[in-house]
């Protein structure tokens, strides 16, 4: 816990967070390549997928609300309100519990490879922007483009250690298989008589704790003991999904700039705070009913921009070693999280010259346009 730096997950980070999630979304609706022939295609399909997901999570709450049809016939159910209560609860365990709805769009970066290209060229077009917007700056202090050397990577890292599409499925499906085990055994648990009260506050404790420290934990797992069960795994799971949603999100980044397991996760944390405030603020528009699908793909388009704002420009693959080393921790993070909202687009040039400098010497070889 002495290393545990505040900075990482204090309002400010998660607003800017928030902030990245609007001004990417905007910069990415504006790039005239997401409106190509292609991509209205893969728009309707994803559409189609919305009301396929819809479908297939309603199926169970049908069901059910057949049988209790078919069970009136033999029982009086004028006067019972447990089959409307069954229902309900249904519902609830399946979207805010288990997060189905979630599961199977994050599935669909599995069986297509639109978002990791809807990445990359939105990359391309934060890049053309970014010369447009500073085109009468000094070009000695415009930062690197992101796009041109990314693009050299190649998404599988070891070709002899490359993976068929479906071992990627099951992977991910035995992760959200896990996830969503624990979930429930948290939410079976929280019932159990005397203790079952304290088990989600607890929950929300150890979560927590590990984040922002114990003092803030405490607080939130005594304020966590007045609020009506519901709310508390709504809130749970937002975070917990937000976080899972952001890691999808940046698959196309870390496929190319492969870290390992400890590299991955010193990364996280030193941007926790602005990777949930731009992950919770998609995780609830994704929620919305049949467009989430394509507000997902609106998300991973505007990852592109939020990674020119937390990482630096990667050089040739031949390099990638010396610049994951020095990209685990966010260089201009108190710079970023001290701009002016207004001012996203202007830290580059406030600090470029001394971090030009610096990075070409732990890079050698490493161009800035």
């Amino acid at each position: 816990m002495a290393n545990l730096d505040m900075s990482n997950f204090d309002a400010n980070a998660i607003l800017r967070g928030a902030q990245l999630t609007l001004v990417g979304a905007h910069r990415a609706l504006q790039n005239p390549g997401l409106f190509t022939s292609n991509h209205y295609r893969q728009a309707a399909l994803a559409v189609a997928a919305g009301i396929a997901i819809r479908l297939i999570i309603s199926i169970p709450i049908v069901g059910v609300r057949v049988l209790m049809w078919f069970l009136s016939i033999f029982i009086d159910m004028d006067a019972a309100r447990w089959d409307n209560e069954v229902a309900d609860g249904l519902h609830f365990l399946e979207h805010s519990v288990l997060q189905v709805p979630f599961f199977l769009m994050s599935l669909m970066r599995y069986i297509t490879p639109t978002l990791d290209q809807m990445f990359m060229d939105s990359l391309q077009w934060v890049d053309q922007t970014y010369i447009q917007m500073h085109k009468s700056d000094n070009p000695q202090t415009l930062r690197a483009m992101y796009y041109p050397n990314l693009r050299m990577y190649p998404t599988h890292g070891d070709a002899s250690q490359k993976k068929k599409p479906m071992d990627a499925v099951i992977a991910f499906a035995w992760r959200f298989g896990r996830k969503a085990g624990i979930s429930l055994a948290v939410y079976a648990l929280s019932y159990l008589p005397y203790v079952g009260r304290f088990v989600l506050p607890a929950a929300s404790f150890y979560t927590f704790n590990k984040a922002v420290g114990p003092l803030p934990a405490v607080v939130i797992f005594g304020s966590s003991l007045f609020l009506p069960r519901r709310y508390l795994v709504t809130f749970l799971q937002s975070y917990f999904s937000s976080r899972s949603l952001m890691r999808e999100l940046l698959e196309p980044y870390f496929s190319r700039i492969r870290y390992t397991k400890e590299q991955k996760k010193l990364w996280f944390r030193d941007r926790e705070g602005v990777l949930f405030g731009f992950g919770v603020g998609f995780f609830i528009l994704v929620k919305i009913p049949l467009v989430g699908v394509l507000i997902y793909g609106i998300a991973e388009a505007s990852t592109a921009y939020l990674i020119t704002k937390i990482t630096e420009p990667p050089p040739p693959p031949e390099q990638a070693e010396a610049f994951k080393e020095s990209q685990i921790r966010w260089k201009n993070k108190h710079e970023f999280l001290s701009l002016p909202f207004t001012l996203l687009d202007t830290h580059y040039i406030e600090t470029t010259s001394e971090k030009q400098h610096q990075i070409s010497q732990d890079l050698p070889g490493k161009k800035f346009t």
